[in-house]
């Protein structure tokens, strides 16, 4: 039996304080890791079914038979165990803004960080995803492939999977809001091969105006919405994905 409640790691980041905890809830009799960034929560091991789904469904679109894929946004490791579990995987690049959690992984504080950083296909980078996708995604597996490299040529990719903002309109940073316009979007979609795949975690309901912005980009564009129990206010909860295709 694990302590009811424990404070794993601590630390103060650009973004602000963030805390890693495990904690045994007694509502599903089982350990539940979770991460807040000052007094919000980014996640929890609880809730990760929309994570799950987000990878599964980007992929389910790829046509590739040998795909590279970049996740945007390391978290708790679902969505990149999802997109591991993928058979035509060949190399997935895992990109977060905190190294903090990186090092969580790395450290086994984690449940899922042995699993990923033994797997010989993914790279875990510490890094500005959005900066990464203006600048070209460079990464040069010629010489360190887990590290972005500025003279290296542009990439392009089979799927862009991403999971760091709240939603398109609600953002961690300000940073962050031109990836959401259509000029931030067609340049997301120049970083992938012809039938790429563009994949978007959301907490809020379905957006219309984001979905026609899609549209307007992309070849195709949709959205579904994940539905999960929520145990702890005994309801069900939903979350929305988004999913774009470039011209094959």
């Amino acid at each position: 039996m694990s302590m009811r409640f424990e404070e794993l790691d601590w630390q103060d980041t650009p973004l602000g304080e963030l805390t890693l905890r495990r904690r045994r809830d007694p509502v599903v009799g089982r350990d539940v890791h979770e991460i807040k960034l000052n007094d919000e929560f980014l996640m929890s091991s609880m809730f990760t079914a929309a994570e799950v789904d987000l990878a599964r469904l980007a992929l389910a679109e790829l046509t590739a038979r040998s795909a590279d894929v970049v996740v945007g946004g390391l978290g708790l490791g679902y969505t990149a165990r999802a997109v591991l579990e993928h058979s035509a995987l060949r190399r997935l690049v895992v990109v977060d803004a905190l190294p903090t959690v990186i090092d969580w992984h790395e450290r086994g504080l984690l449940p899922l960080g042995q699993e990923l950083t033994a797997d010989p296909r993914c790279s875990l980078v510490a890094g500005d995803f959005f900066e990464l996708v203006r600048s070209g995604m460079r990464f040069d597996p010629s010489s360190d492939p887990s590290a972005p490299d500025p003279s290296a040529p542009d990439r392009l990719w089979h799927a862009i999977v991403v999971d760091i903002d709240h939603s398109p309109r609600h953002h961690l940073h300000p940073s962050h809001a031109d990836l959401y316009s259509p000029e931030g979007l067609r340049r997301l979609a120049g970083r992938l091969h012809p039938g790429g795949v563009f994949a978007l975690w959301s907490n809020d309901p379905p957006d219309q105006e984001f979905t026609a912005t899609l549209e307007r980009v992309f070849a195709t564009a949709r959205f579904e919405v994940i539905r999960f129990d929520n145990p702890l206010q005994r309801r069900e909860a939903t979350n929305t994905v988004y999913l774009a295709t470039t011209p094959a």
